[in-house]
């Protein structure tokens, strides 16, 4: 049963045996743990995980591959197929009783960002994702403050998480080759998040507003939300722009526009 890859569905299979391997030696994956995996294509990672005899769920759009999966794997009990969007299924759902799941996914490029905050709704019943993404985005995910790089995404994944970049991936890696390269990156959430904030809400909020015009200093990009003088008052250069603000401050000034919501006039 041939397959090819779509290109609305943004599917590249992954063939590269040496980088399955890699992949699959870097998640250390047991019999007692449930897995989830996003976009298994046309099972590379999917058929040495059901034959360790883990409890496996996977998440697939394309109704066609949906058919293919379901025929190829038909032999495995431990196997659960779910033919849906994965920006609109309730992953939390599969998690039975108090156990954590172990999310995997080789995403598309084109939903990649919306489809972890989505997974981060979830966070509580997550124990880790390992993902497959543009290295671009990888590289802005785990970015520091300095970086060029480092914005909206690096502050709210790393509010999260922790974030490792493992390993690259070639384009002929895949077939077909995409035109960029990717990594594969481990996003670990944390028992108790790194800094105290009084809503996910006005963190996002302020962050949104400190990167969306990036060459501004933080008293002109912020200035509908904080004033000039408020900025200094939590110990924060007013001056300087966005990019070299580490996450403990985002998480202050979040936390300041929470609890003075009038602060500045309309």
């Amino acid at each position: 049963m041939a397959l090819r890859a779509r290109k609305r569905f943004g599917q590249n299979f992954l063939h590269d045996h040496y980088i399955i391997d890699n992949i699959l030696g870097s998640l250390s994956y047991s019999k007692d743990q449930h897995w989830v995996e996003i976009g298994p294509g046309q099972g590379a990672l999917t058929e040495p995980m059901l034959e360790s005899g883990i409890l496996l769920d996977v998440v697939e759009l394309d109704r066609d591959l949906v058919k293919y999966l379901d025929y190829k794997f038909d032999k495995f009990d431990n196997l659960t197929i779910h033919s849906a969007d994965a920006l609109r299924f309730d992953f939390s759902s599969l998690a039975v009783e108090n156990e954590k799941l172990h999310i995997l996914g080789n995403l598309p490029y084109n939903i990649s960002t919306p489809l972890m905050f989505h997974l981060l709704a979830n966070i509580p019943r997550i124990a880790d994702m390992t993902f497959m993404l543009q290295k671009e985005v990888v590289d802005r995910i785990c970015a520091e403050p300095g970086s060029k790089k480092y914005g909206r995404l690096s502050v709210m994944m790393q509010y999260y998480c922790r974030t490792e970049h493992l390993f690259d991936v070639p384009p002929e890696s895949f077939d077909p080759a995409p035109k960029v390269m990717s990594s594969i990156v481990r996003l670990e959430p944390f028992e108790e998040p790194p800094v105290e904030i009084n809503s996910v809400k006005s963190l996002n909020t302020v962050v949104t507003a400190a990167f969306s015009q990036r060459r501004k200093t933080l008293r002109n990009s912020l200035r509908k939300l904080i004033l000039e003088e408020h900025i200094t008052e939590l110990g924060i250069d007013s001056k300087v722009r966005a990019e070299t603000i580490p996450l403990a401050d985002f998480a202050r000034l979040g936390n300041f526009i929470d609890e003075n919501p009038l602060a500045v006039e309309e």
